[in-house]
């Protein structure tokens, strides 16, 4: 069996992933900045069965971030499903008149900059398999941008034309590459933003290979 790299990795719906993915018997390489964070997590899916490993990285550290991947690779398996979920930083989410060109370096590179470092990484791997999937998760301000929240707003858009962009450039490939706009605030308990809930909706974009980008809740809901 293949794996299956989360990038942003944590007790909410990266957990959450983890577990459903590893259900279907995928080995699971979790990315987060600090390790004891990652060996509480390897911990928690261990003693359910799920098989996973913790690779510390940073996305704005290239370096940091190929090797993870690479490592990840080379010790659980090819990558077939890579998901770039990252919680980004509350200093991204300034209002508009108060963002400079400066302001906007740090989320550009976390939402653009490290989701192509991640990509180049495995899409080798991936063609060799014959398949892959790519998914990205964003807020809702991936698509309607908010004027509180500028580097955000920018940042994500960019993102999701990125991913637009590798969805139609490697759908010929068998690479599915998509997007789940997640508005609001993940929320356990909720219908549709349960963390286990919206780790389902990720299985079936995986496996369904359908359009581009789809939305946990309407964005007026």
């Amino acid at each position: 069996m293949t794996t299956v790299a989360i990038i942003g990795a944590g007790p909410g719906l990266g957990l959450a992933t983890a577990r459903r993915f590893g259900r279907e018997g995928h080995d699971i390489a979790l990315i987060a900045r600090t390790p004891q964070h990652l060996d509480d997590l390897t911990a928690v899916l261990a003693k359910e069965g799920v098989h996973a490993q913790g690779f510390a990285a940073d996305v704005g550290d290239p370096d940091s971030l190929q090797a993870a991947l690479d490592a990840a690779a080379t010790l659980l398996g090819p990558i077939e499903v890579l998901q770039y979920s990252p919680i980004p930083h509350r200093d991204f989410m300034k209002p508009v008149l108060d963002t400079s060109s400066g302001d906007l370096a740090a989320p550009l590179a976390f939402s653009v900059h490290g989701p192509a470092t991640a990509v180049q990484q495995v899409l080798p791997g991936m063609r060799q398999l014959g398949r892959g999937t790519v998914m990205f998760v964003n807020g809702g301000t991936a698509v309607r941008p908010h004027p509180d929240r500028a580097g955000t707003s920018v940042a994500f858009a960019a993102e999701s034309a990125y991913g637009q962009l590798l969805h139609d450039a490697l759908r010929a490939e068998n690479i599915h590459v998509a997007q789940l706009i997640i508005p609001g605030a993940i929320t356990p308990g909720d219908p549709r933003k349960d963390p286990d809930v919206l780790a389902d909706t990720l299985w079936q974009m995986h496996t369904g290979r359908g359009p581009y980008r789809t939305f946990a809740e309407p964005l007026d809901a």
